[in-house]
């Protein structure tokens, strides 16, 4: 009986029925001939209350229920959960389903709605944007079923707690992968360059065009042909190419609900996977108090995998940053010129002169390429037109902290060191960009 009355749910329906006949009767002392009426219409509304109790809970098992979840949730993307209705009652019934989410997304009044035919099955989707590495909890699966009179309902409630880690964004991973194994990363805005060999292994002679390095005019082919003829070498492949994310707070600063350190391991998986596809060396460590997540820059198998899981578990307190400790540890570990991409963010350039005899210090013996980012809710604030001072002070403020970001840029220029300043929802096909660029000129 205690269960009974755990899974009835009267609805608001009964209740203004209940209050439009009661009302009538009351009428009735004043109008008698309303009396029989409002009695039959009451015997008639206590009836069908109960034949649709009976109609629900006479079967031992109406519904089931069950939730298809992913292995793991992508990070930053729309991910799909599907959830599996069968109607076992003989009559047409309204559900409304209520899934116990991850907190961690504060959906407190998520439902959903549907109407199944007797006899018969339902499957539906809904999607979630997860925000945060780590693992989430899904709870119990509430199923609030109603026949067609829709005075009462019978809750069924399936145990369906199950975890999913939410990884780095392998959903833009599988994007990229088949445009980096078929040298389709001409796409989605990719630039065009056109690639140089620049090493000595020896691939063809062919005819001269324009653009092509004279260093490497072959005159004894040219003699021979009569018109200029190059040496053709291919391009340097097994490079070490290290992504450095930076975990201290500048990076804590969130964009569409994902933090900065979040796009960066976001951009390093992606990138991992289209330099190992070039055939070069990917690895990656991350360094706030001390250097930590190493992987060393490798091609062998399972390479992916250890990138991967050693994004995921990045875990950050956001202190700040020690860039001489990451001058250090490059110094005694990296023999070998690599490309080192550092994730990492300037403000101001009081900021950035505090770690610029470090970068510089970098930039001698490795190829430097410091990644920032621009704050895109500034030109929110700068195009929109001021109505008042206070919205004028703002918006030069705003102007301020812009050409600062420019300012970053040619000042890092005047030390030889790479800079790419993009947006964070930008940040994975720019970083493609420039690693392509830098390639493709041969300036590793």
């Amino acid at each position: 009986m205690k269960r009974f009355f755990k899974s009835l749910y009267i609805h608001n329906r009964f209740y203004y029925l209940g209050i439009a006949v009661t009302t009538l009767l009351c009428s009735s002392f004043f109008f008698p001939f309303l009396y029989q009426a409002a009695w039959l219409l009451w015997m008639g509304l206590a009836f069908v209350f109960v034949l649709e109790i009976t109609l629900l809970f006479l079967p031992k098992k109406g519904i089931s229920v069950y939730r298809k979840l992913p292995e793991k949730l992508s990070n930053g993307d729309q991910n799909a959960i599907e959830i599996h209705l069968e109607n076992y009652y003989s009559f047409t019934i309204h559900t409304i389903l209520i899934d116990e989410v991850p907190f961690q997304f504060q959906m407190r009044e998520f439902n959903i709605q549907r109407k199944i035919k007797a006899q018969s099955a339902d499957a539906l989707q809904y999607y979630l944007r997860p925000t945060e590495r780590g693992e989430y909890y899904f709870g119990k699966l509430n199923v609030y079923v109603s026949s067609v009179l829709g005075l009462a309902s019978r809750r069924y409630q399936m145990a369906g707690e199950q975890m999913v880690p939410t990884y780095p964004s392998f959903i833009q991973l599988r994007k990229y992968d088949l445009m980096a194994f078929s040298n389709q990363l001409l796409q989605y805005g990719i630039k065009k360059i056109r690639r140089i060999g620049h090493t000595m292994e020896f691939e063809q002679i062919k005819e001269y065009v324009q653009g092509d390095d004279i260093r490497t005019l072959n005159w004894k082919a040219t003699a021979k042909k009569n018109q200029l003829m190059v040496n053709q070498f291919q391009d340097e492949k097994s490079q070490s190419i290290y992504m450095i994310i930076d975990k201290g707070r500048v990076m804590k600063m969130p964009f569409e609900g994902l933090s900065l350190l979040d796009y960066a391991i976001n951009a390093t998986l992606v990138l991992s996977n289209v330099i190992l596809k070039k055939q070069d060396r990917a690895g990656m460590f991350t360094f706030s108090k001390k250097v930590e997540n190493r992987v060393a820059a490798e091609r062998r198998s399972g390479q992916m995998q250890r990138l991967m899981e050693n994004l995921y578990h990045i875990q950050t307190d956001f202190f700040e940053s020690d860039f001489s400790r990451l001058y250090v540890d490059i110094k005694r570990n990296l023999n070998q010129r690599s490309l080192l991409l550092l994730y990492t963010n300037f403000e101001t350039l009081d900021g950035l002169y505090r770690q610029l005899p470090y970068l510089k210090g970098i930039a001698k013996s490795h190829l430097l390429v410091v990644v920032f980012f621009k704050n895109t809710e500034l030109n929110e604030i700068i195009q929109k037109k001021p109505a008042n001072v206070q919205e004028i002070y703002d918006q030069v403020i705003a102007e301020k902290f812009m050409q600062e970001k420019k300012l970053i840029v040619q000042e890092l220029k005047k030390y030889g060191i790479y800079t790419l300043l993009t947006e964070p929802k930008d940040l994975t096909l720019e970083s493609i960009n420039k690693y392509l660029e830098i390639k493709a000129r041969g300036i590793l």
